[in-house]
Formats: structure tokens, C-alpha cells, sequence
């Protein structure tokens, strides 16, 4: 079984122009970090021309999709019929973006079944993951 999990979505940017651009943006899900997620952004669909990677974690997209959460750099709520809003925000400014809800819930549902929530904690090696901080120290 795969360790990894990446879905393609249509994400829509918010903008000041009546008619939201849609870019491709791509979700990730690795259950070598099971608490995260990443959303990354290709550099032809951002304002810097560089891709745009953002992690956070796999419960605020969870909750995102029920209720308005998060007060960091990344936010979630629902919006309206199958629509889904994250805003990142960056000292370089905020990025508000909207996509399907249902193809949020079908990664979701992937990661899910790699991973079941509340058991993240089962894939985290602690002691391998001290002894690689710890390397090359004293």
C-alpha cells in the first residue's frame, strides 16, 4: 500500500475581477507526517512565479469543511453548496482560495483509510526521530 497520497484539485483564486481565475493546486497527504497535509501551487498560478507549497494540519481541513477554523497562517471554513475556502496568509500578503468540497472530502476519505483519525500517533517513530535530531550533536 502507498505511503503517499496526492489529489489534483481546481482550486478558484479570489480576486478583485468578477470571475475567479481557476488554478491547479495539488493535495498531499504522507503517512511519514500524519498530522499534516500540504496544498501546493504551481509557479505558472502564483504571483511569484516560484511553486508554493503550504502545510497544516489534516484536522483544520477536517474541521474546515463542518465550521470556520484556524487563526494562524492557514484558515478553513465552508462556503455555500460544495465549496470550501482556505486563506493563507504570508508578511507578502493573504491568498483566498475555494475549492469543491466533495473533492476535499474524497482525499480526505483517502487519507482516512491510510491513516484513521485519532490514530496519527501509531505511525510516529519517536525514537528514530530523536536519534535523527540528536545526530551529529555532542
Amino acid at each position: 500500500m502507498s505511503t503517499l497520497i496526492e489529489q489534483p484539485v481546481e482550486a478558484r483564486l479570489v480576486a478583485a475581477a468578477p470571475r475567479m481565475p481557476s488554478i491547479p493546486a495539488t493535495l498531499h497527504y504522507d503517512r511519514s507526517d500524519p498530522f499534516a497535509v500540504r496544498m501546493s501551487f504551481p509557479a505558472p498560478a502564483t504571483l511569484e512565479g516560484v511553486d508554493v507549497c503550504w502545510m497544516f494540519a489534516r484536522e483544520l481541513l477536517v474541521s474546515g469543511l463542518e465550521e470556520s477554523v484556524g487563526h494562524g497562517d492557514v484558515r478553513v471554513r465552508p462556503y455555500g453548496y460544495d465549496r470550501t475556502v482556505l486563506e493563507f496568509h504570508a508578511p507578502e500578503g493573504t491568498a483566498v482560495v475555494h475549492v469543491r468540497s466533495g473533492e476535499v472530502r474524497r482525499f480526505l476519505q483517502s487519507t482516512m483509510e491510510l491513516v484513521p483519525l485519532g490514530l496519527e500517533h501509531l505511525q510516529v517513530d519517536l525514537d528514530h526521530d530523536l536519534a535523527e535530531l540528536m545526530r551529529g550533536t555532542c
